[in-house]
């Protein structure tokens, strides 16, 4: 059992090595820079993270699958119209343009992801557990008559995601969400009726 204060220095810990790694890079990242950004000790980061890096990097794996959720919120989960849709792929586009280069489905996907079997496993929830809400999505705005009817629910879903995480690597190649948008822009344009 951990204790509140516990808990809140456990997230402290997870918050200042995901800046961190969005910031410099999973492979410059130290538990020193862990440290000193979430003014813990190293015997406080083994404490809340026995197998040290490893665990601490799927702890950020999981936070930053969270973030990339809760940044959607309410949009994601309201995707009924043509409306709701045109206002989900603008937040995603600002959400993307704000965050630059510090984005955390860039560094849970391209850096987290490839470390090791479990980062990658929380990578792929991730993506499964959007594509689903995109999904469900597509369907409720099918049924609505405002979609496509003859679009495969799980096929199209997974063009949305797939453009928007290829926007999102050109994002953090270029600085510029152009491809991002263009891509989204003809998702929908093809889904929407």
């Amino acid at each position: 059992m951990t204790t509140k204060k516990g808990a809140a220095t456990r997230l402290r810990i997870v918050e200042a090595a995901a800046a961190e790694i969005r910031e410099r890079g999973l492979n410059a990242t130290t538990l020193d820079d862990v440290g000193r950004r979430s003014g813990t000790g190293k015997g406080q980061m083994f404490h809340y993270f026995p197998e040290g890096r490893e665990e601490l990097l799927l702890a950020v794996a999981e936070h930053e699958a969270d973030r990339v959720f809760e940044g959607q919120q309410p949009y994601l989960d309201e995707l009924t119209s043509r409306a709701a849709w045109e206002a989900w792929r603008d937040l995603i586009v600002t959400q993307y343009r704000d965050q630059g280069l510090y984005c955390p489905l860039g560094v849970l996907i391209s850096d987290i992801g490839r470390h090791s079997p479990a980062s990658q496993a929380v990578a792929a929830q991730l993506v499964k557990r959007w594509q689903q809400c995109v999904r469900t999505g597509i369907e409720a705005t099918q049924a609505a008559g405002e979609a496509d009817p003859g679009l495969d629910p799980d096929r199209t879903a997974a063009a949305v995601i797939g453009t928007i995480q290829g926007g999102v690597t050109v994002l953090l190649s270029t600085g510029s969400t152009e491809h991002l948008e263009a891509g989204l822009n003809l998702c929908l344009d093809r889904l929407l009726v």
